[in-house]
């Protein structure tokens, strides 16, 4: 199964706090032992929701919000995608994770959908496009 592990935001991250050497040093060792171990996929720090963008959809409308956002425990910091066997593994993984805040933080674990779990609404016409997409990706 896939999961995306996100890194919540704190007030240090939306202000911009750049992390430390022997945070960015942790980090890198931690991420090594994902990718050996198979798990890691992907994964990436995001700047702060200062430069950020949200639209805002209502019926055919759309609204562009500029950032900062309110409520900093509901932003995002950073993410990965892991392919794990289980919620437990990923939970284990987690954590073994590095604080990756200079102070509180927050990590939060959501399975990833898969075209299996659509499959009382997928059509063969969905399905191929989906096959499509999937292999223009693959080879990008």
């Amino acid at each position: 199964m896939q999961v995306m592990v996100i890194v919540k935001a704190t007030k240090d991250s939306e202000a911009g706090t750049m992390p430390s050497t022997e945070l960015l040093e942790a980090m890198g060792k931690y991420n090594e032992e994902l990718v050996n171990a198979g798990i890691m996929k992907d994964g990436a720090g995001l700047h702060p929701s200062s430069r950020g963008k949200r639209i805002a959809f209502d019926g055919a409308s759309r609204f562009v919000i500029d950032g900062p956002f309110a409520e900093t425990k509901e932003l995002i910091a950073g993410f990965w995608i892991w392919q794990v066997k289980d919620m437990d593994e990923a939970v284990a993984w987690a954590k073994r994770c590095p604080n990756p805040m200079p102070g509180p933080s927050e990590l939060e674990i959501r399975q990833v959908f898969e075209m299996a779990d659509f499959a009382n609404e997928m059509t063969p016409e969905i399905e191929a496009r989906d096959a499509r997409l999937r292999d223009k990706l693959a080879n990008q």
